[in-house]
């Protein structure tokens, strides 16, 4: 069983300086100096009638995981990990991980000085390595509905397996230069709630406008996609009003809105 502990004091003091930003995030934030998962732990916690906006966040995970059941690296001391439950009109689910990673960008922005890009559909770049992702989860449980959002940031550079540090960065490589956990905690939940905000008030394309300026990077690139039955090449285009990406093909235009797209 996981033990949540008091808030560190770099936590506390940067979130009460923000929390006239933080909306619903402001209410209940649980920490852990190691969880086995944040997105598990919120999950329990919403299943037990935790309020949206109740926020788990921790140092360390031994069981994080990405999309595709994915295991997500979570070295000790290394990131900053964080799950937040949501309860989203249905018409906001679909664009929720594209919201966040928007937040996620801004959040890092706003707390590093950072400028970085976004890849469909929950990847956070430093030119062509990877410094943070997204994971959404939706479930409901005897009639309780909700969404689970996690968020991994890599703060330090670390000890990550072969296959992930070859394409993996951290703020504080890019920067050369210590990060304040606190603030970046801050300003990544200020930036969700503003965000999310936008989508349950109808504000969906402006959430689409801030994401297309992100992602210019990787739109127009050719990408392929683990389609049922065999692979699909095309080029990325565009992202729809529900998040959906749309892949020029031979064939014609499609739309992704789940699987596996390799960038090439």
């Amino acid at each position: 069983m996981n033990l949540s502990q008091p808030l560190p004091p770099e936590f506390g003091e940067a979130l009460a300086r923000a929390a006239d930003r933080l909306g619903a995030f402001a209410r209940e934030i649980v920490w852990y100096a190691d969880v086995s998962s944040t997105n598990d732990e919120a999950a329990a916690l919403a299943e037990g009638g935790a309020a949206e906006g109740t926020v788990v966040a921790a140092y360390a995970q031994s069981a994080g995981r990405g999309r595709q059941g994915r295991v997500w690296a979570s070295p000790a001391g290394a990131g900053l990990y964080v799950s937040t439950v949501l309860r989203p009109p249905p018409d906001a689910v679909s664009m929720l991980t594209i919201a966040a990673g928007v937040a996620v960008a801004e959040g890092v922005q706003a707390a590093a000085g950072l400028r970085v890009d976004l890849k469909w559909p929950n990847d956070v770049y430093v030119g062509p390595r990877k410094l943070a992702g997204v994971l959404a989860e939706a479930s409901a449980v005897r009639d309780i509905q909700y969404v689970i959002l996690g968020f991994g940031i890599n703060v330090m550079p670390a000890a990550y397996p072969p296959e992930i540090a070859a394409r993996a960065t951290s703020l504080e490589a890019e920067l050369g230069r210590p990060v304040d956990r606190g603030l970046l905690l801050a300003e990544c939940l200020a930036a969700l709630a503003r965000r999310y905000g936008d989508l349950r008030d109808g504000r969906g394309d402006v959430v689409c406008g801030v994401w297309r300026m992100r992602a210019a990077a990787s739109l127009g690139r050719r990408v392929r996609w683990a389609a049922p039955g065999a692979p699909i090449d095309g080029t990325a285009d565009d992202i729809d009003a529900t998040g959906a990406l749309i892949v020029r093909t031979d064939a014609g235009t499609i739309r992704v809105t789940s699987g596996e797209v390799v960038w090439m």
